[in-house]
């Protein structure tokens, strides 16, 4: 990983590599089209996994390498440390991604993680301690949980590839599964493997009704967006491509999604962000010019900020 430094937070016009492309009219009714994107800070090693926290006004998110969760608030001249560490308390060296990842929060502000390092998923209550959601399927450990939703019913869903691990998917030491799930576990820690067809699940969210669960791969041959029915009792049932974002051209590929009170589904992705309709038709991008892990809605749903490789961006979006 490159040495970088924490920065001042600049609010910036665009720059020469950020841009808003129109694919579709119908964008104009999310994006306006005179929005920019603000750089909020930057300097972070690989900035992920964002959640605003509405009770405190504040944006959290994860510096995987840093093993270190950051908060931002609006007038605040540079990020600050919320959290460290975020995903590996060990006291051996563990891989160059041991933080946290993917972060959420639930209707009692609690947060929750996604850990390489600790290879778990876990909660964090206010004003107390951090709680292991779960840590294995069936007696063995997960790879490094990656992103994670959770429903309005308290079940989380979370992916877990390889990528917080050492040796990723080639580690004899570590590593315990042979597949890369979609996993499902209740409030009271019990684990469902929903699916292990994905080569490199990563981004996952759910859809407003909570029937439909999309999950982002990030996987050079098959970079793929799918959305799998949800059935009642909150396992899946097939599953088909929602988007596939092979003939798309720029930096990245499919990781972080989420999707608004409409429908419409974010994911990052080739150039930055992605933006969809519900139907699975893409209306624009927003260009960031550098490859772009996680978005979150903030401030009612009146923001969209994007950990974008070393920095924090922000978008203003119509209601």
């Amino acid at each position: 990983m490159k040495a970088v430094f924490l920065l001042a937070l600049i609010p910036s016009l665009v720059s020469a590599q950020e841009s808003i492309e129109r694919l579709d009219p119908a964008l104009d009714a999310i994006l306006d089209p005179a929005a920019k994107i603000e750089t909020l800070c930057k300097g972070f090693d690989w900035a992920e996994g964002p959640v605003w926290d509405e009770k405190e006004k504040r944006l959290l998110f994860s510096d995987v390498p840093r093993n270190t969760i950051y908060q931002w608030k609006e007038g605040d001249t540079e990020a600050t440390v919320f959290m460290k560490p975020s995903g590996y308390t060990g006291v051996a060296p563990y891989g160059s991604e041991p933080g946290s990842n993917g972060l959420a929060m639930d209707e009692k502000g609690q947060l929750y993680c996604c850990e390489h390092g600790d290879r778990r998923v876990s909660y964090l209550t206010p004003g107390g301690g951090k709680r292991t959601l779960a840590d294995n399927f069936n007696g063995k450990r997960f790879n490094s949980p990656n992103d994670l939703a959770i429903a309005r019913n308290g079940d989380v869903y979370f992916t877990d590839p390889p990528y917080g691990m050492p040796g990723r998917e080639k580690d004899a030491q570590f590593r315990e599964l042979p597949f890369h799930g979609v996993y499902r576990v209740t409030p009271q820690g019990v684990v469902s493997l929903l699916t292990r067809d994905l080569d490199r699940p990563n981004g996952v969210a759910l859809s407003p009704d909570n029937k439909t669960l999309y999950v982002a791969q990030s996987h050079g041959p098959a970079p793929i967006i799918m959305a799998y029915p949800l059935k009642p009792d909150g396992s899946t049932e097939g599953g088909k491509v929602f988007f596939n974002c092979k003939e798309l051209k720029g930096p990245g590929s499919p990781d972080g999604i989420k999707v608004d009170a409409k429908g419409n589904v974010f994911s990052t992705g080739p150039g930055g962000c992605l933006i969809f309709n519900p139907e699975g038709m893409l209306l624009g991008r927003i260009l960031c010019g550098r490859p772009t892990a996680n978005v979150a809605f903030g401030e009612n749903g009146t923001r969209l900020y994007l950990t974008s490789d070393d920095r924090l961006l922000r978008v203003s979006l119509k209601q």
